[in-house]
This record gives structure tokens, C-alpha cells and sequence, in this order.
């Protein structure tokens, strides 16, 4: 059975989004930390995207900067800084590319070899979060879709080695 991502409304601020992959929770924090493995996910290909650049630098007040676009096109620019992380556990992180920005937090709960992700965004009001929820529930499913697939590689090529 495939798995499936749902992104639900919590409050006026709050959005949660929900999904269990096929991995142990370090392999997929690592997806989430690593810049070579986050290009190969982070940006919905049905858009015609791509993620550009990615800076991480996954320790507590160290900072991240993600550009995505099309070749031709002028990139968009998505940065902060991580508040906490917890390795394999938990990552927290800001959004300060607007004053709509969220504060992210993602937790990586592992049971019985699979990860139950979630991610919970706290943005400064309703409107911040009427302008991203479209965004979150077109793109989020197809990411985390194509992460789904990158963790099978992942697994494939650690099983052959």
C-alpha cells in the first residue's frame, strides 16, 4: 500500500502535515540535512523546477538557504535559520524569506524500521497561512512522493553495499 501525505489545518496559525516513509528515521533526517540528498527531492517536478542551490548547515543556529526555479527564470529564495536539531529526532527551523514566515518544526518518530514524519508549521497569522496552505497541499504530497522514492534508492544502494 502506498503511503499516504495528508495536510491538515489546526488552527487559524497551524498547519500539520503527516506521512510514513518506508526507512529508519536516520536515513530520512538525513534526507532532510544533507544538500546533495534534499536537491534530489525538495522541489515538486510537475512545476518544472528545480532546486538550484542548497546550503545547509543542520546544527542549532546554523543557517539554510534553498533557491529554486527554472534555468532561464530569476530563482526564489527560501532561507533561515535551525533553532534545534536533534539528530534522527527532530529538526526546527525558521522561514525568513517574508513576513509570512513560519517557524517549521519536523519530528522523525521510527517504529518497526519505518518513519512516522511530522512536520507542523506556526506562521505569524491567518492570512500568512491562507497564502501557503495551496502551496502545501499541491506540492507537499508530490516532495514527499519523489523523498519516497529517494529513500528506496537510498535503501537499495546501502543494501548492496
Amino acid at each position: 500500500m502506498k503511503n499516504r501525505t495528508t495536510v491538515e489545518r489546526k488552527s487559524e496559525r497551524e498547519l500539520v502535515v503527516t506521512r510514513t516513509f518506508d526507512g529508519p528515521a536516520r536515513i530520512v533526517f538525513e534526507a532532510w540535512t544533507k544538500p546533495g540528498l534534499l536537491k534530489r527531492w525538495w522541489a515538486p517536478k510537475s512545476t518544472g523546477m528545480s532546486l538550484l542551490s542548497c546550503e545547509v548547515d543542520a546544527r542549532v543556529e546554523g543557517r539554510y538557504r534553498f533557491e529554486f526555479g527554472h534555468d532561464a527564470a530569476k530563482p526564489m529564495a527560501f532561507f533561515g535559520r535551525y533553532i534545534e536539531v536533534i539528530p534522527h529526532s527532530r529538526l526546527v527551523w525558521t522561514n525568513e524569506e517574508s513576513d509570512d514566515g513560519s517557524v517549521t518544526t519536523v519530528t522523525f518518530e521510527e517504529k518497526d524500521g519505518k518513519t512516522l514524519l511530522i512536520m507542523y508549521e506556526l506562521y505569524p497569522s491567518k492570512e500568512a497561512l491562507d497564502r501557503a496552505i495551496a502551496g502545501m497541499e499541491g506540492g507537499m504530497p508530490e516532495t514527499f512522493e519523489q523523498l519516497d522514492e529517494l529513500l528506496v534508492a537510498m535503501g537499495a544502494s546501502v543494501g548492496r553495499s
